[in-house]
């Protein structure tokens, strides 16, 4: 790995400690109806903002032009006509969760608005100099969110408390992108980014990339939306804290490791499938702390209710996290547009999995059946495309890796 890896995976893994914190307070502090609340307006909010971007961060790394500002004004530009036009979308949504639609729908586009920022502005500054900005873009907006969370619980505040504390986190993030572009003639950019021969960029359809967005977004918020409409806030709230916290172990490597290779290729690296196995690792220690605070008595008896979705949780996202190591290999292979079908087959069943209770309710299935059965499928099936990516990253196309 090179510096820039050790200094991304450094950073993302106080993010994730961070994040780990913030769910410890949510679970210490919060009931499992407010946590649920939170977690259906922010998945709504991402929801909006994977559709909007349209996989827009990794085409800024896939394919780089003389100036990456240049590049991340076209992507932010592109990506907020896309969130006007899907303003519609997002607020069925929200008319779907059975929230208050006129607050629900702005906390929802205000996230949305701000986390999309962000996450381009992570994309930009792996193409700039500076060490301290790689560190801060990542770290600072998890660390505000975290401090306000604390304050909340200090003054005793309510659950909207959560959703607060994500938007100034997310505001922080936006203002690196908005302040490189202020100041881009200041700024100096990596120069061995003007010169990517090792990738072979992205040439999907803007539609092909709207499509995979859509399956992705589709899915997550799925998966929130459906348990929230099926079971009520309580049990959204226990199966939506762990998946949170589980959930980022696949997002850091994805940043952390397959980004920072689009960013900066290397003709020698780490073989990504130890950093698939050490992120599904780290899946299960969270599921195995998450059980022993249950055990010894740590969160609240209303809590107690976490255990049966532990387990197939730990095996949606570790499996996701075998997939995220090698998901810079489509971009190196040519076989991204591949990889993108794979991917929208993949999000189609799982969310018909979902739904197999809503379109067949006579099958008077359990939650908890519900979501082994929906968390075993979805680890089957990102296994098989763990394989297949695996297997063209060994072709005679693919780069060589070594253990």
């Amino acid at each position: 790995m090179n510096i820039t890896s050790k200094i991304v995976a450094l950073s993302s893994a106080v993010a994730f400690a961070l994040q780990i914190a913030l769910a410890l307070l949510m679970l210490r502090y919060f009931s499992p109806e407010e946590v649920g609340t939170f977690s259906v307006i922010s998945q709504i909010g991402f929801f909006w903002t994977t559709l909007a971007l349209s996989q827009a961060p990794l085409q800024l790394l896939a394919n780089q032009g003389v100036s990456v500002f240049a590049d991340a004004r076209q992507a932010w530009f592109s990506s907020l006509k896309r969130f006007v036009w899907l303003s519609p979308v997002a607020a069925m949504a929200v008319w779907c969760s059975n929230f208050s639609f006129v607050s629900a729908l702005l906390w929802a586009l205000l996230l949305s608005l701000f986390q999309l920022t962000w996450m381009l502005a992570q994309s930009m500054r792996l193409r700039i100099v500076g060490i301290w900005a790689l560190v801060g873009v990542r770290v600072l907006p998890p660390l505000i969110a975290l401090l306000v969370v604390v304050i909340a619980v200090s003054m005793k505040w309510n659950g909207s408390a959560l959703l607060a504390a994500a938007l100034v986190g997310y505001a922080t993030g936006a203002v690196w992108l908005l302040h490189g572009l202020v100041n881009s003639r200041q700024i100096p950019q990596n120069p061995s980014h003007l010169a990517n021969a090792s990738v072979s960029g992205d040439n999907r359809a803007v539609t092909l990339r709207m499509a995979h967005s859509l399956a992705d977004a589709l899915l997550a918020t799925a998966v929130l939306v459906v348990w929230q409409r099926l079971y009520g806030s309580q049990e959204t709230g226990l199966m939506a804290a762990p998946l949170r916290v589980m959930g980022f172990v696949p997002a850091v490597v994805h940043i952390a490791w397959a980004q920072v290779l689009l960013a900066q290729p290397q003709d020698t690296r780490t073989n990504p499938l130890w950093v698939g196995l050490g992120g599904f690792a780290c899946v299960a220690l969270l599921g195995v702390v998450c059980a022993a605070a249950l055990e010894i008595d740590w969160l609240e008896d209303q809590w107690q209710g976490v255990c049966p979705y532990l387990f197939p949780l730990v095996l949606w996202q570790g499996s996701a996290c075998l997939v995220a190591a090698f998901s810079q290999t489509p971009f190196e292979t040519n076989s991204i547009q591949k990889y993108s079908y794979l991917c929208i087959s993949i999000a189609i069943l799982q969310c018909l999995i979902l739904c197999v209770p809503i379109v067949f309710p006579t099958l008077q299935i359990s939650r908890y059946v519900h979501i082994e059965l929906f968390g075993f499928i979805s680890s089957l099936e990102l296994l098989a495309l763990f394989y297949w990516l695996q297997r063209i990253s060994l072709s005679p196309t693919g780069k060589k890796t070594k253990a």
